[in-house]
């Protein structure tokens, strides 16, 4: 395996890592936030909103880099 091959795959592992722990997270947020989200100020983006914006810029990151 090339250097190039490893790199590649580490990358990938990282990045399914982080992705696995940004879904527990959110797990975790969605059990306990749901009540603090239609407290919040309508004018304010919900957290749901902010997570789906991220989402799409990591998804255009990731194929950016491709």
């Amino acid at each position: 395996m090339g250097m190039k091959d490893q790199f590649q795959e580490k990358s990938e592992q990282w990045q399914n890592q982080a992705r696995q722990k940004a879904d527990q997270a959110r797990e975790q947020a969605q059990g306990r936030g749901r009540r603090r989200d239609e407290d919040m100020d309508p004018s304010q983006p919900s957290q749901r909103e902010r997570e789906r914006e991220r989402e799409q810029e990591e998804r255009f990151d990731q194929d950016y880099d491709a």
